[in-house]
């Protein structure tokens, strides 16, 4: 049987950990030929030891000179990208009356400025059809105390994808946004802070307000990418696929 993504060349940014290191792994095993990208050198080098049949580079994708970079590697080194999955980005809970400018700029630079400047640095690689993934959250439809800042530039994100489509339409480039829910990584366990009682009594909160009664697992989102990814979704263009357990949906 031929796999989903056979000789395809795949970019997942924030590719070391947790849904990013997921996604790659499952492209991987789909038949593509992928590259992943990481702040961290070490986490870097463990994920491309995890995954098998990758690249990684290490890049912040909230430095366009470093993108660069990374486009003209891919460039010499393959011609082209199939998939590109902007998944970098993250943010920190700070409530309105303390967020401050460089928390601001933070969050935008890494959720916003980077994904900007990382589908359109690629667009000279982009083949014909290929397909964008843009990470997004299901912040963006519910409230969350102290997380605004992260809620607005993820709803930029979801903004960008509505116009690029029509940016893109006479190359045949779908563009497709993907919102988790609540997720088990290491980015979400880490806002309740170092101690394991306070990360399982977040989880538990969370899995509370989920229909389904439980955190998603990164190779659940995983699974919708690669959807998004292969020729299963040709016509899926311009939609935002919540994959969530429910939580935003009731």
């Amino acid at each position: 049987m031929t796999r989903r993504l056979e000789n395809k060349i795949a970019l997942v940014t924030g590719g070391t950990s947790g849904i990013g290191l997921a996604t790659a792994k499952r492209f991987a095993a789909e038949g593509a030929h992928v590259y992943i990208t990481g702040r961290r050198q070490a986490e870097l080098d463990k994920a491309v030891a995890a995954i098998g049949n990758v690249t990684g580079v290490r890049v912040d994708s909230s430095k366009p000179e470093e993108l660069d970079q990374l486009y003209k590697l891919i460039r010499a080194e393959k011609g082209r990208l199939d998939v590109l999955f902007a998944n970098a980005g993250g943010g920190s809970m700070v409530p309105l009356g303390d967020i401050t400018e460089a928390h601001y700029h933070d969050t935008f630079d890494r959720n916003v400025k980077g994904t900007l400047f990382t589908v359109q640095k690629a667009l000279p690689l982009l083949a014909k059809g290929a397909s964008v993934i843009l990470a997004g959250s299901t912040t963006t439809i519910e409230g969350t105390a102290a997380f605004s800042v992260y809620s607005a530039s993820k709803a930029a994100i979801r903004a960008f994808a509505r116009s690029w489509i029509l940016d893109l339409k006479d190359r045949g480039i779908r563009v497709n946004t993907i919102s988790p829910g609540a997720t088990r990584t290491p980015g979400l366990v880490e806002l309740a802070g170092p101690d394991a009682a306070q990360q399982q009594g977040l989880l538990d909160y969370l899995a509370s307000r989920i229909p389904m009664g439980r955190v998603g697992e990164p190779d659940e989102i995983a699974g919708a990418a690669l959807f998004l990814a292969s020729d299963d979704s040709s016509f899926v263009n311009g939609a935002e696929l919540f994959v969530d357990g429910g939580q935003a949906q009731v």
